[in-house]
């Protein structure tokens, strides 16, 4: 059953039961339980948050981008979106997003995608996949169990050929995205490290997260 959430603009931060600002580059991972509401803040604005869900009881079940864009018919995450798992369940939902853009089709940068793209100079930069193998390992998980994720405040507009372009983003500073778990999850983020692209604005910022108990609302 989905939970039902009132708006969350009102939410002090001073009563977030977690509060965490990700510097620039970094990852990050914490369980968000069911009925708990999750905000992601893009501090400086134009800052890429590739974010992965687990269930918190089982990780073989994940977040699935397929399943979320079948199941809402969009290509894009925003207010209203319903997160799916590769178990067709219901992971999380969207309750409140001030930016209007959140990819999920482009994926995570790697050091071999910034290879392949960028230059072999590029071969030994940071990238999110990394980010995200260092963080999961800590759960007992391996580079495996790391799949299609989330770009949130991320700026993919689809063209007229059917190609994803990345682009400048358009979330400005403060803006944030509101989600409340709809079962106990993990949540893993990387704060995008890429410098290649606009996704960040070439400019890797910190991003903030807090999480609420639902009875904050």
């Amino acid at each position: 059953m989905t939970i039902i959430c009132t708006a969350t603009e009102s939410l002090d931060p001073a009563k977030a039961i977690h509060d965490f600002t990700i510097p620039a580059t970094r990852p990050w991972s914490h369980v968000v339980k069911r009925g708990q509401i999750l905000r992601i803040v893009d501090l400086e604005g134009c800052q890429a948050v590739d974010t992965l869900f687990y269930n918190a009881a089982d990780f073989s079940e994940r977040y699935s981008a397929q399943d979320t864009l079948l199941t809402q018919k969009s290509a894009y995450v925003g207010k209203g979106t319903r997160l799916i798992s590769n178990e067709g369940r219901v992971m999380l939902s969207v309750v409140a997003d001030t930016s209007g853009r959140h990819d999920t089709s482009a994926g995570a940068c790697s050091c071999e995608a910034n290879t392949v793209r960028f230059g072999h100079h590029t071969r030994y930069m940071h990238a999110c996949r990394e980010n995200f193998v260092v963080e999961v390992t800590k759960w007992g998980m391996t580079k495996r169990d790391v799949v299609p994720n989330i770009n949130f405040f991320m700026n993919v507009p689809i063209e007229s050929d059917g190609r994803l372009a990345i682009v400048d983003g358009i979330s400005a500073p403060g803006d944030h995205v509101d989600m409340v778990a709809e079962m106990d999850v993990l949540c893993v983020i990387s704060n995008c490290p890429q410098v290649n692209n606009p996704c960040n604005g070439f400019d890797p910022t910190p991003v903030r997260v807090l999480i609420w108990d639902g009875e904050a609302v």
